[in-house]
């Protein structure tokens, strides 16, 4: 995401055709965007851009796995999954009869589970009656499935690049389409957030669960990045598995699956930008006919979980049949914080190209590391989270090598003001950083409409810029000192398991 440094570079302007001052391109942009606040509460931003006759969109719904707990774990991604299974009327060949076969599961799986889950007294051959009624119940279901209709339709029409994620603060939709499927767009688009099916839910949950296998379990980093957050966070939900815990993914429903969806599935908690050679005049008539079509709902709870102030360093010390890795995190506030522009700059002074202060150190002089990384925002901006550090070192090297030389490289952010030269060149890629994706419909979709649900305005995305541009020298010694402290720290260690005893270099000072 980010720029090489070039010392002349500029704010590349929104269309990449211009080079604008700061004030120019917002006020210049803000002819080209109509923001409209729907009567059910969804805001639609729309991006006027008839450079080619497509258009590109990103839903972002504001609900991630930071929503889940204990038992519905992963839940999150799962509906996501379950998003691309069509609607009442897309993907059956019969819906009233699927209707009623897929009470017929939820029935047989809730009684299977009950008995699977009994912790005293649980009667084997019972369960395995259950079970089978539950999987008959699947299999008469599936006859009425017609296998990805959604994304064929969208295939057939022009759609590309059909896509969606699910993070810790969110889950968003997003693909392009030819701009005379506009209106098709809407009523596909809408019609899966007004009519969900859980079809091939038990399915697609085990496809979840091998997707759980193959990024945490098999990967020794995957299971470093678990640990690493349980212990960060003891408290928020930051500290919970975005993937689920694999009690969790083998236990909840389709029912618990639209529970979520229902609770936080609404229209004041979505907004949908649309950016390409399309006009507001026609956008909003079909939002309003399409999207409009979502019930209110009740408004989602707010999160109440805080985290407590860390009162001692945490460590997570792994010996694995793996390549060596050195993590640290400290605690830190929200996006929403005025200080989160300095952390941006700390971010990329610390890692950002073969100037940086992480390459320079470990990398290119001491030559103790293959790679290193300073990066804000971990796991997600949304609640207050983590700044984190991390390096990989060279053969012959140590964890406790790395954790040294970036602890000599802190305690400079906290003695020594950077130079004039450094704060100019990151001011310089930082910015460019910031608006690299807008020079796509797809990129810029997704910024205006994730700056709108965080800030509350999609102006904010370029208020971020001249936020960076006032930070100071000052400012970068007064945070490293506030927070990259020992008591606000959390370590991961991967020391590669050798015979013999193990050795404790890595959690040396």
């Amino acid at each position: 995401m980010r720029f090489s440094p070039r010392p002349a570079l500029a704010i590349v302007l929104i269309f990449g055709c211009a080079v604008l001052a700061r004030a120019q391109d917002l006020r210049s942009f803000e002819k080209k965007v109509t923001t409209k606040v729907l009567d059910n509460g969804l805001t639609l931003i729309v991006v006027e851009r008839p450079e080619a006759p497509v258009f590109s969109f990103f839903v972002h719904v504001d609900a991630g796995s930071s929503q889940e707990v204990p038992g519905i774990t992963g839940l999150a991604h799962m509906f996501e999954h379950m998003a691309f299974k069509g609607t009442d009327k897309i993907g059956t060949t019969d819906w009233p009869a699927e209707k009623v076969a897929l009470e017929r599961v939820e029935s047989a799986y809730a009684a299977y589970s009950r008995e699977r889950l009994r912790q005293t007294g649980r009667d084997e051959a019972r369960l395995a009656e259950l079970e089978k009624g539950w999987r008959d119940a699947m299999a008469a279901a599936d006859q009425y499935v017609i296998p990805s209709e959604f994304e064929e339709i969208l295939e057939r029409e022009g759609g590309r690049d059909a896509n969606a994620f699910t993070s810790n603060d969110e889950t968003a939709y997003f693909y392009s389409m030819p701009s005379n499927r506009l209106e098709l767009w809407a009523h596909l688009e809408s019609e899966r957030f007004l009519t969900p099916v859980m079809r091939e839910f038990y399915k697609e949950r085990d496809v979840v669960v091998e997707e759980r296998r193959m990024r945490v379990e098999s990967d020794p980093f995957g299971i470093l990045f678990e640990e690493f957050l349980a212990q960060a966070f003891a408290a928020h939900p930051y500290g919970l598995p975005g993937t689920g815990w694999p009690s969790d993914l083998e236990s909840f429903s389709a029912t618990d699956a639209m529970e979520f969806y229902r609770t936080y599935y609404v229209p004041a908690n979505m907004v949908v930008a649309v950016v390409g050679d399309v006009r507001a005049g026609e956008v909003i008539p079909l939002a309003e006919k399409y999207y409009g079509r979502l019930p209110s709902g009740a408004e989602p709870p707010t999160l109440r979980t805080v985290e407590p102030p860390q009162s001692g360093e945490r460590t997570v010390l792994l010996r694995l049949s793996a390549q060596p890795v050195y993590l640290e995190g400290y605690h830190k506030p929200s996006t929403l914080h005025p200080d989160d522009s300095i952390y941006e700059v700390i971010g990329d002074l610390m890692s950002t190209g073969r100037t940086s202060r992480l390459y320079r150190a470990l990398v290119r002089d001491q030559r103790i590391a293959a790679w290193s990384a300073g990066f804000n925002g971990l796991p997600g901006e949304k609640y207050p989270n983590l700044f984190a550090f991390a390096a990989i070192p060279t053969p012959g090297h140590t964890p406790g090598e790395l954790r040294r030389a970036i602890h000599a490289e802190i305690e400079r952010l906290k003695k020594e003001d950077v130079t004039d030269e450094e704060l100019r060149m990151v001011k310089t890629r930082a910015k460019a950083a910031l608006i690299r994706g807008l020079d796509s419909n797809a990129g810029l979709a997704a910024q205006l409409a994730t700056a709108h649900a965080r800030h509350g305005d999609w102006r904010e995305l370029f208020r971020q810029v001249d936020k960076i541009e006032k930070v100071t020298k000052a400012d970068i010694r007064r945070v490293a000192n506030e927070v990259f402290v020992e008591s606000n720290r959390t370590v991961g260690i991967i020391e590669t398991r050798t015979t013999g005893t193990p050795s404790q270099e890595g959690t040396d000072e």
